[in-house]
């Protein structure tokens, strides 16, 4: 009886400290990078994909996005969930820990732009190839779009050319009207034709890429408040190939276009797209969340 209490007794010992050890690497990893890393132990060796969602205060729509993504599918498919968090105030955090692999949270009173927490996620990752995917957009066949990038990840097919591929962009059947139908007819014509001409570009609803390039050309500039995704490409495509792939078909909410009008959204694209091309920074301060 006294040898199974002294065991109890080291058990719960040991259990405190490796907590507390813990609990101290964390703190230091948060204190180096400014930012407060939960980490998952999972058993999956040589992850071959990172899909990365940054999100800032989307507790509504933030658990029916990670709930696609199963442990089933992460097993089958062989792919971490990373969410990377610009400081929400509300639950998202807490809401991601219950799905992610990884959550990466913003600490730090500064408020951090999407190129950075696109890049603490990347920072983060262990694979190959890095997926970044907004959390109010989703792929239009879930397991074909992970197929795909098994694919591009196994260099397969001919997309051992390409170091990143731009996604087809449309909106969910539910919410597109006839004008959202023609915007996406054009505007997914013009990234096709721009990309088989050699000037990449993607939108940033979901962009993927080889490590390797992403890390060649430094990641997202930080510093971009609003076009970071139309930047980062535009480097890309001096080193590599972007191909702009009709099969990665990614589903949008068209609530921008509703608040603020197709005219006035693709004026702050273009003014934003020459801004970054000619300064190397944004022509907005601020890229407002529309939710």
């Amino acid at each position: 009886m006294y040898f199974f209490q002294l065991h109890i007794i080291v058990l719960h010992y040991i259990k405190n400290n490796i907590e507390s050890l813990e609990n101290n690497i964390e703190e230091k990893i948060a204190h180096s990078a400014k930012s407060l890393v939960y980490r998952k132990f999972i058993n999956r060796d040589n992850t071959k994909i990172s899909i990365i969602v940054p999100v800032f205060e989307e507790e509504k729509i933030i658990e029916s996005h990670l709930r696609l993504f199963t442990k089933e599918l992460r097993e089958k498919y062989n792919f971490e969930l990373i969410v990377s968090d610009g400081g929400s105030t509300d639950n998202s955090v807490q809401i991601a820990r219950n799905f992610a692999d990884i959550v990466v949270v913003h600490n730090n009173k500064e408020r951090q732009t999407i190129s950075q927490g696109r890049n603490r996620g990347a920072e983060q990752s262990n694979s190959e190839v890095l997926c970044f995917l907004n959390v109010d957009s989703i792929p239009k066949n879930l397991e074909n779009f992970l197929e795909l990038i098994n694919k591009f990840a196994d260099k397969k097919l001919d997309y051992q050319k390409y170091g990143a591929i731009a996604c087809y962009v449309s909106g969910f059947p539910e919410e597109v009207l006839l004008k959202d139908k023609i915007f996406y007819f054009i505007y997914n014509n013009y990234e096709r034709i721009l990309n088989s001409f050699g000037f990449g570009i993607g939108r940033g609803e979901c962009q993927i890429i080889r490590r390797e390039i992403f890390n060649q050309v430094r990641g997202y500039n930080d510093n971009i408040v609003a076009g970071e995704d139309f930047d980062l490409y535009r480097r890309i495509s001096k080193i590599s190939k972007v191909k702009f792939d009709t099969k990665f078909i990614i589903l949008e909410s068209p609530r921008r276009f509703r608040k603020y009008g197709y005219l006035k959204t693709i004026f702050f694209w273009i003014v934003n797209a020459l801004s970054v091309s000619w300064f190397g920074k944004s022509a907005s301060k601020e890229w407002e969340a529309v939710r």
